[in-house]
């Protein structure tokens, strides 16, 4: 295959050869953006496990947990749609490291938690500086993926979160059990400094390694840069005109509408997060370390389905019916949970299945934002939807605590969300109609221009 001149840069072949460019961009940045969100995943749910000896230590209610759990998303939702337009005006690398050490810190300073009021003020400072990394890098990869291959590059970098809790469960099991009372601090207090050192170190890392658009990417050929600014180009083009101001496309119902939709999917998705562990003690499993292990196998089915889903969405481009029948099954499994409530085979049966089809439809539902915003109104867009959404990320945890003091079962709760996550798949089906797929016309990226 040959090549021609195009500005005085050879352009690239298409095919196998772009196949392998954006692999080159895969490797660069995705292992490393999926460490950040592993670390940022840790210092997020670590409280679900140091719960299993905080409550009794601090003698705080479940109320407490619940409302110190969720308001996390208070912080967040105050000051996500700032961090994502600051990112578009300083770039990427200031802000995700900037985010990475701030949350770090503030991790740290958790093992120093010793009241109610101190709890529910550092788990929001927390969500504070975490505010940004997730829709953040939503936006990020945009600058680096034409639309048909944003899912499978989503899942990879979202299933992280899936990994974190495969690796995360052992790690808390372990830390809480061999090093409790080692030095005079309880398990829980060792858990959240050995998890917040790692990213803050890695926040300084990321100063160093990332690069904040292709066409700066001093790791990438001239030819490469130019390929991927032509085929983002093409992209755009094939999309469509889209609202570029932030103001104007809040009068977009499409917007709203995936504001509702992500609502019930992060309903079902914090509540598996932060009450998972207890779920799973709840079944019998009293050890700390026996229960990390058991939520580890979980997650490790949830990373599969992740990246499973994000791989055929894309080869499929039937982006809603992926969003929708992944969250269908995620809900029917937590009916299913609380169903088998007393059957603990069936019920950890059901919270595997649950993950997996509540996390798979996150990779995938990011697809549709970049239908109708682009430029500034992405960016405050992603932000906007996740900032938003992830209230429910406040209220279902609240909710489930509220549940478990008053003597209810969680089963009920359970259900509950199940119920909301169901809504938020039927709304998939019936309010986006994504545009039809566009030929990606490879061979004209790739020829000369006259």
């Amino acid at each position: 295959m040959t090549s021609s001149k195009t500005h005085g840069v050879r352009a690239v072949p298409a095919g196998s050869e772009a196949d392998r460019i954006y692999r080159k961009v895969t490797w660069h940045l995705i292992p490393f953006l999926a460490a950040l969100w592993v670390l940022a995943w840790l210092d997020r749910v670590n409280i679900g496990f140091a719960k299993l000896q905080m409550l009794s230590d601090l003698k705080f209610s479940e109320t407490v947990y619940g409302l110190g759990a969720g308001i996390f998303f208070i912080g967040y939702f105050l000051f996500e749609v700032p961090s994502n337009m600051l990112l578009e005006r300083i770039g990427a690398k200031k802000t995700i490291a900037r985010i990475t050490i701030g949350w770090g810190i503030v991790s740290i300073l958790m093992l120093f938690t010793t009241t109610p009021t101190q709890f529910y003020i550092l788990r929001f400072l927390l969500g504070v500086f975490e505010a940004g990394f997730y829709p953040g890098i939503i936006l990020y990869l945009t600058y680096w993926y034409p639309s048909e291959r944003r899912s499978k590059a989503f899942g990879l970098f979202m299933s992280a979160s899936a990994v974190a809790g495969i690796i995360g469960g052992p790690l808390a099991g372990v830390i809480m059990t061999s090093l409790n009372n080692y030095h005079g601090m309880h398990g829980w207090q060792w858990l959240f400094l050995i998890e917040g050192i790692p990213s803050v170190i890695a926040g300084f890392v990321t100063l160093a390694y990332l690069t904040d658009k292709p066409m700066q990417a001093a790791w990438l050929t001239e030819s490469e840069r130019e390929f991927l600014r032509r085929d983002l180009e093409r992209d755009a083009a094939a999309i469509g005109p889209r609202e570029h101001n932030f103001l104007a496309s809040l009068r977009n119902m499409k917007l709203w509408s995936l504001v509702a939709i992500f609502f019930c999917i992060i309903a079902a998705n914090s509540t598996l997060t932060f009450w998972a562990p207890t779920i799973v003690r709840d079944m019998g499993v009293s050890d700390s370390l026996h229960v990390g292990l058991l939520i580890g196998v979980v997650y490790l089915f949830g990373a599969c389905g992740m990246i499973a889903n994000g791989h055929f969405a894309d080869k499929t481009r039937r982006t809603t019916l992926h969003v929708s029948g992944a969250a269908l099954l995620g809900a029917t499994a937590m009916a299913a949970i609380a169903i088998f409530a007393q059957n603990p085979v069936f019920a950890f049966i059901a919270l595997t299945v649950a993950v997996v089809g509540t996390m798979s439809a996150i990779p995938v539902f990011w697809q549709l934002p970049s239908l109708y915003v682009s430029g500034t109104a992405a960016a405050a867009g992603v932000a906007m939807i996740n900032s938003i959404a992830n209230l429910a990320g406040f209220g279902a945890p609240y909710a489930m605590g509220v549940i478990k003091d008053t003597g209810g079962s969680l089963s009920a709760g359970l259900l509950g969300v199940a119920v909301i996550e169901a809504v938020g798949a039927l709304l998939i089906l019936l309010l986006i109609r994504p545009p039809k797929p566009v030929e990606k016309e490879k061979n004209q990226l790739n020829t000369a221009t006259h």
